[in-house]
């Protein structure tokens, strides 16, 4: 058996993991704006990190 995992391929791995720490009113409106949005935790601070940025 080979090494490879088992998964979708992507053109946008994303292999670095980062843990923080919030109060958890602010975690209820992250999930709040995930729901409304359709989208994951990580994607919904991967988009605020872009727009701090400036870019998309």
């Amino acid at each position: 058996m080979s090494g490879k995992k088992i998964g979708r391929p992507t053109d946008n791995p994303k292999p670095i993991r980062m843990g923080i720490r919030m109060n958890p009113d602010i975690l209820e409106k992250l999930d709040k704006y995930c729901e409304k949005n359709n989208i994951t935790r990580s994607e919904a601070v991967r988009q605020a990190i872009n727009m701090l940025i400036g870019q998309k």
